[in-house]
């Protein structure tokens, strides 16, 4: 006697009930999971984002606006600071490393950064074509910017004002030129076009002299892997600072003499994600908790059509007895039937979820937001998840199938 296919047949008898049974199991899966995978690639890709940034020093303003958008990319400038402040800074003994950050402007919607090569070092970005930007208004793209721009090496496009797509086009100034693009790193570079700070200050520059060439008087220096004309210093201007500690002390002093000693603000990226992750902590746990009262409603439902169906066949599960099936065998058999539901149910919830995922990947966080959130992502904390649907499943059945394992034959025989 095949009991698999047996209970298969008792399931296709009932297929509305069936039905609501596998769409109410799947539904709480599949909140559950597109949670936990949305949850994951996002803190893996905050971590990534933010290997090796120690502290983000900016205007005055709000630090996870600052954070947000000088690690993420995802959010507007508190200001500018001037250069000299953050040159003046970054001698200070208990920094390693200064990366500036120069932005304001984008193309198409991909935002323009101008720094240092130290910064596709930090990630230890790859170039995949081409080279390294060495000269002003030469631009090298990220893997996901060059794709969604369709751009490649010696192509020109033309810098906008502002952060998002819409700006103005700086009509008046020489277009950039692709010289490289990067390998897919799997951070926050993939997205971006990355350009020198002095090409910055080229595009947003209102002097009449020409940049290129510099008046016999000026003396170039280099500071921050910067080169200006030291008579321009008080006047010029980054967006922020990425900061290496040099030792454990620059953590506990450094930021608090900045926010109290300076016309600046320091940031830490593990304090302020950590307090944004608590913040929408709360907002997911209820929504857990909403999945798994849609799963315990789904238990009782299997529940009661397991019941229903049971009282409905106990005469033929007493033919089945009379014919030689053990008690033990409509024990297991009637068990099948709540894990064959839940094995549907379970299949059901890992496609939706996947399936949701992706399209909120695509649709929902893609504009700007580079979140990386990608459906074709499959985590060892899913098994775990199915395994409690199996327990669903099972927990769903005992009831049923502990009556069918009492089935007295000769009364029910007798009744019918």
């Amino acid at each position: 006697m095949n009991l698999i296919l047996l209970s298969w047949n008792y399931i296709r008898s009932k297929p509305l009930n069936t039905l609501l049974n596998v769409m109410l199991l799947s539904l709480g899966l599949a909140i559950i999971l597109v949670i936990m995978l949305i949850s994951y690639q996002l803190q893996d890709r905050i971590t990534r984002n933010a290997k090796g940034v120690n502290l983000v020093v900016g205007a005055k303003g709000s630090p996870l606006q600052l954070i947000l958008c000088n690690v993420y990319h995802i959010d507007f400038p508190t200001g500018n600071i001037p250069l000299k402040s953050a040159i003046g800074l970054s001698k200070n003994s208990l920094i390693k490393k200064s990366i500036p950050l120069a932005l304001g402007d984008s193309y198409k919607g991909v935002r323009l950064v101008g720094s240092t090569p130290d910064y596709l070092n930090l990630y230890e970005a790859k170039v995949s074509d081409g080279k390294i930007w060495d000269k002003k208004l030469e631009a090298v793209l990220g893997f996901q910017a060059a794709q969604q721009l369709q751009l490649k090496i010696g192509d020109e496009f033309q810098s906008e004002h502002g952060m998002s797509a819409g700006g103005m086009e700086h009509d008046d100034e020489q277009p950039f030129k692709v010289v490289g693009i990067l390998e897919p790193s799997g951070t926050v570079l993939d997205n971006l076009i990355l350009t020198s700070i002095e090409s910055i200050w080229e595009m947003h520059s209102h002097e009449e002299e020409d940049h290129d060439h510099h008046h016999e008087s000026d003396s170039m220096v280099t500071e921050l892997g910067i080169t200006f004309p030291l008579e321009h210093l008080e006047e010029k201007e980054i967006t922020a600072m990425i900061i290496q500690y040099a030792g454990p002390m620059g953590a506990v002093q450094l930021p608090r003499l900045i926010n109290k000693n300076t016309n600046m603000q320091a940031a830490s990226p593990a304090f302020e994600t950590a307090r944004l992750f608590t913040l929408i902590g709360v907002g997911v746990e209820v929504v857990n908790g909403f999945a798994y009262l849609i799963m315990l409603i789904a238990t009782l439902s299997i529940f009661i059509a397991l019941y229903n169906s049971l009282k409905e066949r106990k005469y033929d599960l007493a033919i089945m007895r009379s014919m030689g099936a053990s008690r033990k065998l409509l024990f297991v058999h009637i068990t099948l039937e709540g894990l064959i539901i839940t094995f549907f149910g379970g299949l059901a919830g890992i496609l939706v979820s996947h399936s949701a995922v992706e399209i909120i990947g695509k649709f929902v966080l893609s504009s700007g937001s580079q979140a990386g959130v990608t459906g074709f992502v499959f985590l060892n904390d899913e098994l775990i998840v199915i395994a409690i649907s199996f327990v669903v499943g099972i927990i769903a059945s005992i009831i049923p199938a502990i009556n069918a394992y009492k089935t007295d034959i000769s009364k029910v025989l007798a009744e019918g």
